[in-house]
Order: structure tokens, then sequence, then C-alpha cells
């Protein structure tokens, strides 16, 4: 796997094992106001619709910390939407109802997956 540094301009594709250990890869710019709001935001529309909506907010939420991480210099994208999702949500609480809860300790790992399958480099 190759990656471009985004420290200067015109930067050749550097292999990414040619990292030595150690080096930090990631930066996280996040601020705490931001996140309030964002996650505010998400507990409204989940709370307002019963839970029926919570994939948008998982979405919105997503967005926040995609769009402020840093992989060596380049930000990262959610590509996700909250209708990509909304289908399996339905099957996983369905699940969940027919098996008890014991269904919803395969849906944490799930969306889990789902949320880094759409976490792209921009």
């Amino acid at each position: 796997m190759y990656v471009r540094g985004n420290q200067q301009p015109g930067q050749a594709l550097t292999p990414l094992g040619s990292i030595p250990p150690g080096v930090p890869i990631f930066v996280f710019r996040g601020g705490a106001a931001n996140w309030f709001g964002t996650q505010l935001l998400g507990v409204l529309i989940t709370v307002l619709t019963l839970g029926f909506c919570y994939p948008f907010a998982v979405v919105l939420v997503e967005r926040w910390r995609a769009n402020n991480t840093f992989l060596l210099g380049r930000p990262l994208q959610f590509t996700g939407t909250g209708w990509g999702i909304f289908g399996l949500w339905i099957k996983w609480f369905l699940l969940c109802i027919i098996t008890l809860g014991i269904y919803s300790f395969w849906v944490y790992p799930r969306l889990t997956a789902w949320k880094v399958e759409h976490t792209v480099l921009a």
C-alpha cells in the first residue's frame, strides 16, 4: 500500500511499509464544542424518532470523527449514508427482539465493520 503525505506539495507516494515503527501516522484534531453539538444532535435524532433514525445519528458522528482524523497528513472521509445502513439496522433490531437481546452481541462488531469499510482517504 502506498500513501502520500500532505506535508510537501507534489511529494511522491511512499510505501506504507517504509514508515519506521513508532512514528505517529494518525492525528486527531477534533474539539469539544463540535463534538458536543454533534452528539447532542445525534441523541435528539435518536430520541425523537424512538431509535428508528439511529443510523442517521451514527453517520453524523462518524462524519465528524473522519473529518477530524488525518492519516499521514491526509484527511479521512466517511462515505456511508443513513439510508445505506437503515435496512441493516432494522434487521439487527428485529433479530435482537426475536433472540431476546442475544443477537446484540453481534451488532456492535458488524456496525464497527460497516463504519470502517466506509471510511476512506479524502
